[in-house]
């Protein structure tokens, strides 16, 4: 099993709170994450999608009581939502007696409603922790264009041969088209139809938002595309990237970037298999721009907060990183090529917004300067500089 870097984070949260949120789309790996922690610690595993365990929380506070010395672990806790206002109490009761912390591990595949539940009913009590699929750090570096092809869901990366791999992403869309989407959204949406939206967001991988031309495509509303893009964000597939908001006097694009967040995703959907595939294909620019930004996103610092910049003059930047502890953004340009180039449009997006510094991430290993303050770096080294953001000062 490859080392994942949720799990000191997930250990560090348990010791700071009573409960713990784990989040992250599903087959991410989040139940094999919760048993390696079960496994050095005193714990109950309950999966609430077992009838057998959700039958033991008929009456919850109960049977809870009974393992208030341990840790206990609630898998697919979308399944139980009137379970939270329970955890309160308990938590509440514990802390009288001293029992603060490593309580409740929950494990959750919709953000936004399992943040919207928690928040109301364990607000102060409760520290949320990403599991993202696997990220370039998690990997050897010499994998990467494994990892880019494959995209980073544990089955699919670690597929004995990229046929494999492909049947279990094709298999993963199909599960969420056909089953998940009824489990998690109230909203009924035609798999046929949400598979047709999910196509057309992949051939239009990192573009600017347009509901109105989907919905022309798609014989449906403006309304309608934006409520099921809503419902691909809410569960962890697709990312919606802001515009950066700078404070100067130009015409700003204010339409979001759409982005499918796993490549392997997209290449799935898009029918391509291996990399030579890839490698030849209109998509392959678009495919790395949105696998260096997942990446990037993964291990950088949990409050950052991520847009892109583009005027109407043409000034554009890829990515834009708030990061605490900087006074001034990060500016990102992302290249496929090996001899990555500025244009026109990084210059003066570079003047308008003064970033503390730049980078142009590319295909490469090799890092150097190419203007003042801007380095070309590769994907490991940028990631890395975001892990350890101290190291951006340097």
């Amino acid at each position: 099993m490859l080392a994942r870097r949720a799990l000191p984070r997930v250990r560090k949260a348990l010791n700071r709170q009573a409960a713990t949120a784990l989040l992250g789309p599903r087959q991410v790996g989040k139940t094999t994450l919760a048993l390696e922690i079960a496994r050095t610690t005193e714990s109950l595993y309950l999966d609430l999608q077992s009838a057998a365990d959700r039958a033991r929380l008929t009456d919850a506070g109960l049977f809870l009581r009974r393992y208030e010395d341990r840790l206990v672990i609630l898998d697919e806790i979308h399944r139980a939502p009137d379970l939270f206002s329970e955890l309160r109490g308990l938590i509440d009761e514990g802390r009288r007696r001293g029992l603060r912390t490593g309580r409740f591990l929950i494990l959750g595949s919709a953000t936004l409603d399992l943040l919207k539940q928690a928040a109301e009913s364990l607000a102060g009590r409760i520290e949320f922790v990403s599991l993202n699929p696997f990220g370039i750090l998690e990997t050897d570096a010499d994998a990467m264009d494994s990892l880019w092809v494959r995209g980073g869901f544990p089955d699919s990366f670690l597929a004995a041969n990229d046929e494999d791999s492909l049947a279990f992403r094709r298999n993963f869309i199909r599960t969420y088209l056909e089953r998940d989407l009824a489990e998690f959204v109230q909203l009924r949406i035609p798999a046929e139809t949400l598979a047709r939206l999910w196509t057309m967001l992949a051939h239009g991988q990192g573009g600017l938002l347009n509901a109105a031309k989907l919905a022309s495509s798609l014989a449906m509303s403006a309304p309608s595309v934006a409520q099921h893009i809503d419902v691909l964000t809410r569960l962890l597939l697709v990312r919606r990237l802001t515009p950066y908001r700078a404070n100067v006097r130009k015409r700003l694009v204010k339409s979001p970037k759409i982005y499918v967040r796993d490549s392997g995703l997209v290449h799935a959907l898009l029918g391509i298999s291996h990399f030579h595939a890839l490698a030849g294909h209109p998509i392959a620019g678009a495919s790395w721009e949105g696998f260096v930004i997942e990446n990037l996103l993964s291990d950088a610092h949990p409050e950052t907060h991520a847009g892109f910049y583009r005027t109407a003059a043409g000034a554009e930047l890829d990515l834009i990183l708030e990061i605490p502890g900087l006074q001034r953004p990060i500016a990102v340009e992302i290249k496929r090529t090996l001899a990555p180039s500025l244009g026109k449009g990084f210059h003066h997006a570079y003047r308008d917004l003064n970033p503390e510094r730049a980078f142009v991430v590319y295909a490469g290993h090799d890092r150097y300067p190419v203007a003042e303050s801007t380095e070309v770096i590769g994907l490991h080294a940028m990631a890395r500089l975001l892990a350890q953001p101290q190291l951006l000062l340097e």
